[in-house]
């Protein structure tokens, strides 16, 4: 490596003096290279309160293995950090998202990770091909290499959360709520060895992964993230999965061939918050929090896991991004953690005294890694800057590189070979797939089976109804996508739908199956498999005021079944558990399958016996989740005072061992219709609290059931019409004097969906082109969307994407907004619209000036 001089030698002279003080001192009292961890240094006021102090001694005592810190990675560390400079070290504090960053760039800057975001792929194109992805980070890598200077190699991280989910091709194994039922640590550590195998393949290093939450409000749409509301399960799952993904650290040698580094997350209590909110706030004392939330934390180190992703939720109102006592006293304390923290997705921005460009004060508390996707720009000049002015110490900026370095040589970057990458025929390798399928089997939950209409015979003459082959429902959020909407089975060409597993099963056994989307027949089925569920989501979009399943469809086809008589058996796809009592009640079995993902071979394993009627497989799973006995979704844990579901943690009946399920009370127990903060108007219906509005110079009109209307000067006429469905959209017709057509409610809070990047999206079609300006409102923001009418074709259906950060920037006041959606037109317009909701920025937002 050459030695690069810089115009200042402050940087460097002070690593190096630090890197020998550190060796020489650490050899003295260990015998080792191993540095002791700096005290956190904050140098504004810290925000930690009374109520959010750690206190260390309360804590467990865990330790990263000895092999993670070895003499002779640390001699390595030391002697490259003796000639790095001070830009070139804080260039390793930085990740920037693949979406926001070119190849080129790090010829410039020198940062020292990227991340493919959920919704960010090679070209912005999420279904690349997985040689593009192999090529996209073989391009970071190049350039990096002509860089001057210090060689130091960049780690790339991606979110593989059940199995390299963003790629075409891959593996999809169960959310982790459906492997927290299966109660199997060895599954886990085999699912974690293929999903690092296949990451490894494409040219990834990391993963964000374990997920260690322990949901304890099903509201929250990340609680199939978390393999169980009690961490047992958690600690059991935490050491194999790490171990799967890292194999075993070794003083020797790096990562093995085919290993990746991990990253537990988010550290801590992201499942604890209240009401389920996303990015929200834990309220309890720190006894609780260690006694639910650590969960598998101290599994996870003790097996040697590499980084820790911290929160962005917080603990009795401070942020744990920025509190030190929880970053640094516990986790560099008695939990013994030698790896490097990364915050979450622009999490420092969130912090007192902070932007998304600056944050000094996350990295004084314990971030070693800032991730900063879009902003990694000028949070690189920024925390250049304070690392010069003092108020970043250069002992804290010295640590966190160590840590990131030591990292990085234990995963292997620092080697030339990259023996497994490019494999491709790895991605959904028939090993893997049968191993997705296994899990799968081990995942399901048997609810309820009346008069054993499970297992079907496989001779039987099969009906199988509603979701069952639609893969991209079965697999959920987090796949291709952030949100895991849009996806197709041509998506997944090596996986099998549901639909497929039952009709190869049944057709196996002699009999025939039938797809029928609606349940309808012409000749009557022996049994009927209906199919249905949530629709995919993540964080934000996923986040419920109530556990009720709202869809009607699915209750209505089961009733005629059951009417036919026709014995009905019901899979039920979720990503967490739901009050479904009606549709238990019309079924005479109930599974819940959770989200299973790419290998619905797994389900007919199970609910498809042999020619005699006789199990191939029973059923094993276990309720990680109690299954609620109403729909409020208020807090529902095993262990609490007056715990009483519907079916508790840990039930599961299974072919050997049954019991009846009699009829359940249909009483929701919800009063009222409860409001949607991100979804105006779906399937042709305005979703309570929200409806239209139409104004123009002669007042308002407000609609209420009426599917048409009039402003008061027919400035705006609206009227149903069909559009993916029937009457599922409006038309909207404006006059030549205009008027203004928006949806109405009381003000809800959208500063967190900003935040997570989220956008205003429709789909509309053009009647009638504009003759003057139209706006498109959010409040008192509005953009100029008449170029954009203008250029979409005469009926023909567009998407259109407005991210809420533009509308903010366009004069909305996200946080009172009482009129998410709107259009104003200042002439005549003819245009239709259907789908209006808050929906996820997957490359296709467009921000047209205010």
């Amino acid at each position: 490596m050459t030695l690069r001089i810089p115009t200042s030698r402050r940087g460097a002279v002070s690593a190096l003096a630090l890197g020998i003080a550190l060796a020489t001192s650490a050899c003295a009292a260990t015998g080792s290279l191993r540095p002791a961890p700096v005290q956190a240094v904050t140098a504004q006021a810290s925000i930690v309160t009374d109520a959010t102090r750690a206190h260390p001694a309360l804590w467990p005592r865990a330790a990263s293995p000895a092999a993670m810190t070895d003499a002779a990675t640390e001699a390595f560390v030391t002697e490259l950090m003796s000639r790095m400079t001070l830009e070139e070290k804080v260039g390793q504090t930085i990740q920037a998202d693949i979406a926001s960053i070119k190849p080129e760039d790090l010829l410039t800057y020198p940062l020292g990770s990227i991340l493919a975001g959920g919704n960010s792929s090679p070209g912005g194109d999420e279904r690349a091909s997985a040689q593009k992805w192999v090529e996209l980070a073989q391009a970071y890598r190049r350039a990096i290499a002509q860089r001057p200077g210090a060689k130091v190699p960049m780690i790339y991280g991606i979110d593989a959360v059940h199995g390299h989910n963003n790629i075409v091709g891959a593996t999809i194994f169960p959310h982790n709520i459906g492997l927290g039922a299966a109660r199997d640590p060895d599954l886990i550590r085999r699912i974690g060895e293929a999903t690092a195998l296949e990451v490894a393949v494409t040219g990834a290093d990391w993963t964000f992964g374990p997920t260690l939450a322990v949901p304890r409000d099903d509201r929250w749409g990340r609680a199939y993230e978390g393999y169980a509301e009690n961490p047992e399960v958690a600690q059991s799952y935490a050491g194999p999965m790490t171990l799967g993904l890292q194999g075993t650290l070794s003083a020797d040698h790096p990562l093995a061939a085919g290993h990746i580094a991990g990253s537990a997350k988010h550290f801590l209590a992201d499942g604890g918050t209240t009401g389920g909110k996303d990015q929200g706030d834990y309220a309890g004392s720190e006894q609780n929090l260690i006694r639910t939330h650590l969960s598998g934390y101290p599994q996870a180190i003790d097996a040697g896991v590499l980084s820790i992703m911290a929160s962005f939720s917080s603990w009795n109102g401070v942020k744990h991004s920025g509190n030190e006592t929880i970053l640094t006293d516990v986790l560099r304390g008695p939990l013994g953690f030698d790896g490097f923290v990364v915050s979450d997705w622009n999490a420092h921005g969130q912090l007192p005294g902070c932007s998304n460009e600056s944050c000094a004060l996350a990295f004084n508390a314990g971030i070693d890694m800032f991730m900063a996707p879009d902003s990694w720009k000028p949070l690189y000049e920024s925390t250049l800057a304070q690392a010069r002015s003092g108020e970043i110490p250069m002992a804290r900026l010295d640590e966190a590189v160590r840590r990131i370095l030591r990292v990085k040589v234990k995963t292997g970057l620092f080697n030339d070979s990259r023996p497994v990458e490019g494999r491709l025929n790895e991605l959904g390798s028939p090993a893997h797939r049968a191993l997705a399928r296994e899990a799968v089997r081990k995942s399901l939950v048997l609810l309820k089976n009346e008069g054993s209409v499970l297992p079907i015979r496989a001779g039987a003459r099969v009906l199988v109804a509603g979701h069952a082959d639609d893969i991209g429902q079965a697999s959920g959020g987090w796949t291709l996508t952030w949100q895991g909407t849009g996806n197709s089975n041509a998506d997944f060409p090596n996986g099998q739908s549901i639909w497929g597993g039952i009709q190869e099963a049944v057709a196996a056994g002699g009999g025939s199956a039938t797809l029928s989307a609606d349940g309808s027949f012409t000749q009557k089925p022996d049994v009927a498999i209906v199919v249905f569920g949530e629709t995919p989501y993540a964080e934000f979009q996923g986040d419920v005021d109530t556990l009720d399943f709202l869809p009607t469809e699915p209750l209505e086809t089961l009733k005629r079944l059951k009417a036919a008589g026709i014995p009905t058996v019901s899979v039920f796809l979720s990503g967490r558990p739901m009050w479904t009592n009606p549709e238990i009640n019309q079924s005479d079995a109930f599974v819940a399958g959770w989200l299973p993902g790419t290998e619905g071979g797994g389900i007919a394993d199970v609910l498809v016996g042999d020619a005699a009627g006789k199990p191939r497989h029973d059923f094993t799973g276990k309720l990680s989740f109690s299954w609620p006995k109403d729909a409020k979704g208020e807090p529902l844990n095993v262990g609490q005072p007056g715990y009483d579901p519907q079916f508790a943690y840990g039930y599961g009946l299974t072919y050997a061992h049954s019991a009846r399920v009699g009829a359940l009370s249909e009483e929701s127990g919800v009063v009222g219709e409860v409001g949607s903060i991100d979804r105006y108007f779906v399937d042709g219906r305005f979703v309570a609290p929200w409806s239209l509005m139409l104004r123009d110079a002669g007042g308002e009109f407000r609609l209420g059931s009426e599917s048409s209307g009039s402003s008061p000067r027919a400035g705006v006429t609206v009227r149903s019409t069909d559009g993916a469905g029937q009457e599922s959209a409006r038309t909207l017709t404006f006059g030549a004097a205009g008027g203004h057509a928006l949806i109405v409610a009381r003000p809800v809070d959208l500063i967190r969906q900003a935040n997570g990047e989220m956008a205003l999206a429709f789909r509309y079609r053009i009647d009638a082109k504009p003759g003057a300006k139209v706006m498109l409102t959010l409040g008192e923001g509005q953009v100029d969307v008449t170029a954009i009418f203008n250029a979409a074709p005469l009926g023909q259906w567009s998407m259109l994407k407005v991210p809420l950060s533009c509308l903010r920037d366009a004069g909305a006041n996200l946080a009172a907004v009482d009129q998410p959606w709107g259009l104003r037109s200042a002439g005549a317009l003819g245009v239709t619209v259907e789908d209006i909701r808050l929906g996820s920025d997957e490359g296709d937002t467009v921000c047209p000036a205010a």
